[in-house]
């Protein structure tokens, strides 16, 4: 191999390695077949499944909306503050294992309090994982409230209400669920409130919606962080702004993979994002849903662009400066990345 490694097993085994931060993970979205089945049966909810293999074959998607269908049901087994608790250790556990040293967790309120389940209970279990997750490991966490775009943007400043007693474990606010038809223009103005309470932005953009959402994000939301992009590369003047602008992308190739955003990795754009000076990211969106965690979703794009070393020391240092880390805590990632890096 011609790009820093000796042959693909060196290139693997730096990855596993590699200090990074993920900036692109929906909690829910992590919630393994083993564990929905036990929370099934702990809070006495039937599930359409006999076995987890049975859940396992359903997790085979053609678009973005049968992978939320099955998501939404998924989100059914979660009751307790001990359910969220359990499903955020399990991921904070696997990222501990992926060498991942800071998270940033999307959370979907919206799913759970619709079902009667208290914004409290969520945001407790979650919070109460992430501080074990912090004295066990050392990871740090952040924590964003997602808005379900499919629902009123009235929907969402009801959501954002709740959210005011726990704004102080709270980082940010986002926007994912059905992109196509639901425009980041519907929800302007319950973002700008949410700047106003100090809180980041981010949103979905770009992903099967047009580059014209993307414009929107940023001219609109005003965010500070672009969740997929993906379909940003078709406006090129789109491509010229965002690096300029050094705003980060948060991509997600196994998901990308998996809901037919591209047909084949080989043919994914990471590598056109880096060459076109894009602040790109490699995370794993939906990882219970979508085959891998963050390791599985930077192993599978660099075997199928052929990443190099110096490719993957970007994305990983891309993921720190990206994050919402103070300048301190950035520099002090970095430096381990770089230390990796040479050793």
């Amino acid at each position: 191999m011609h790009d820093g490694f000796a042959s693909p097993e060196d290139r693997a085994a730096f990855i596993t390695a590699l200090p990074k931060a993920e900036l692109h993970l929906h909690i829910e979205g992590s919630l393994e077949p083993e564990l929905m089945f036990e929370l099934a049966q702990r809070n006495g909810v039937a599930i359409p499944f006999a076995n987890v293999e049975e859940v396992r074959a359903a997790y085979a998607f053609s678009n973005l909306q049968d992978f939320l269908d099955i998501y939404y049901q998924g989100m059914g087994v979660l009751h307790t503050e001990q359910d969220f608790y359990d499903l955020t250790a399990a991921y904070l556990s696997r990222a501990q294992a992926d060498a991942v040293r800071h998270v940033e967790i999307f959370f979907d309120p919206q799913g759970h309090t619709a079902r009667g389940v208290a914004f409290e209970t969520v945001i407790t279990g979650i919070s109460r994982a992430f501080d074990d997750a912090q004295a066990r490991y050392g990871i740090t966490s952040k924590l964003i409230l997602c808005f379900l775009r499919h629902l009123s943007e009235t929907a969402a400043e009801a959501t954002l209400d709740a959210a005011l007693p726990y704004l102080d474990r709270i980082a940010g606010v986002g926007l994912d669920s059905s992109e196509v038809g639901h425009p980041p223009a519907k929800f302007e103005r319950v973002f700008a409130r949410a700047r106003a309470l100090g809180l980041k932005i981010v949103a979905h953009a770009g992903e099967e919606g047009p580059p014209a959402y993307v414009y929107e994000a940023l001219d609109l939301l005003k965010v500070d962080r672009i969740d997929h992009g993906n379909r940003s590369l078709e406006d090129l003047a789109l491509v010229a702004r965002l690096a300029a602008a050094g705003m980060t992308l948060t991509v997600c190739p196994l998901s990308n993979l998996k809901l037919c955003v591209v047909d084949d990795l080989a043919a994914h754009p990471l590598k056109t994002m880096l060459e076109a000076g894009l602040h790109a990211t490699v995370n794993s969106d939906d990882p219970s849903y979508f085959g891998g965690y963050v390791n599985a979703n930077y192993q599978a794009v660099a075997d199928a662009l052929d990443l190099s070393k110096a490719d993957l020391v970007t994305l990983a240092r891309n993921s720190i400066t990206g994050s919402f880390l103070d300048d301190a805590a950035k520099s002090e990632h970095l430096a381990a990345i770089d230390a990796y890096s040479r050793a």
